[in-house]
């Protein structure tokens, strides 16, 4: 039987958090509510408790990695019922604007109706409730063999699955990767599986690299001994890598990826940088070097899909992230 009330962490404003318990959310149709059994903390997380975000509006259950049991069932949903493993992705498209319309579900012009630990209250709780929309097209039954942590990583993975289509690498490409965190090692794991050549991977940290390492890194770099941009180009025949990813979020890291790639070559930027950050780029490298710049947001239910037979398979070392 579902409480009344539940514990949970609401975020107030930038630096402050609060462990509250509140009511349990109440569904509607269409709607399920999950027991939470695991509760990730994303990068994105730590931005908004660090400097809000523009998508949450205060008091704010936050949390949106997650993974968990069905315990109520709202009229109208199919395919789900009480006691089922599930997980969720944080969202889900409209299917029916200009972006959605054009295969760009990913930048749907509504994705704020329902954002779990943004614009709906989200999983740092006992319960979430998942939007109508979300249950539709964005959640899905967990395989017997995988566990709640593993299913839990399904939303980041589907955000890597994205960027890694995005920077398509080709068989036996050189790829930086700068950052060796949880999303840093899932683009090497990616980049792996789609055949790149050298793999090399810049951080701060000599355990995340360590890491990085036993993932599958050909080569690691720590950004505080050496200077990355020149050990890079050593390693590349001095031309520079096929592609680099940036997965920190930092201006200096933005330019950093650009400084690495070598003419003709591709720059995902995938970490998310501080809303009017500015970076400054040598416009002559870009132009004459015909670079092509990327940048990656968010995930599609193709992705969403695809992520979770990525962790279902064991094709991603989900329990080393």
């Amino acid at each position: 039987m579902v409480r009344e009330f539940m514990k949970a962490v609401r975020f107030y404003e930038p630096g402050v958090l609060r462990f509250e318990e509140v009511e349990v959310p109440e569904i509607g149709p269409g709607e399920i509510l999950v027991e939470n059994k695991v509760t990730l903390t994303c990068g994105t997380d730590l931005k908004m408790y660090k400097r809000g975000h523009p998508y949450a509006k205060p008091p704010l259950i936050i949390g949106h990695e997650f993974a968990g049991v069905v315990v109520k069932v709202g009229d109208d949903v199919k395919g789900f019922r009480e006691g089922m493993r599930v997980v969720a992705a944080n969202s889900a498209p409209c299917n029916a604007c200009f972006y959605c319309k054009r295969g760009k579900q990913n930048l749907c012009e509504n994705l704020e109706d329902a954002i779990i630990g943004f614009t709906s209250p989200g999983a740092y709780a006992e319960y979430v409730k998942v939007p109508e929309r979300i249950v539709k097209v964005n959640t899905h039954v967990i395989p017997n063999d995988v566990t709640f942590r593993e299913a839990a990583l399904l939303e980041p993975l589907a955000c890597v699955v994205h960027g890694i289509e995005l920077a398509n690498i080709q068989y036996g490409d050189s790829v930086v990767i700068i950052g060796a965190g949880p999303i840093g090692l899932m683009h090497l794991q990616l980049a792996r599986r789609k055949g790149c050549g050298a793999a090399i991977v810049t951080d701060l940290s000599d355990e995340r690299l360590q890491a990085a390492k036993e993932l599958g890194a050909d080569f690691i770099i720590n950004a505080s001994r050496e200077d990355q941009v020149e050990r890079v180009r050593e390693l590349t025949g001095g031309r520079g890598a096929d592609v680099v990813i940036e997965a920190v979020g930092l201006p200096e890291t933005w330019e950093k990826a650009l400084t690495m790639t070598r003419k003709a070559g591709t720059t995902l930027l995938f970490g998310g940088c501080k809303p009017g950050t500015q970076a400054t780029f040598d416009t002559h490298h870009i132009h004459y070097g015909e670079l092509t710049i990327i940048g990656a947001f968010h995930h599609t239910p193709l992705s969403v899909e695809r992520a979770l037979a990525l962790i279902a398979s064991r094709a991603i070392d989900a329990k080393r992230l």
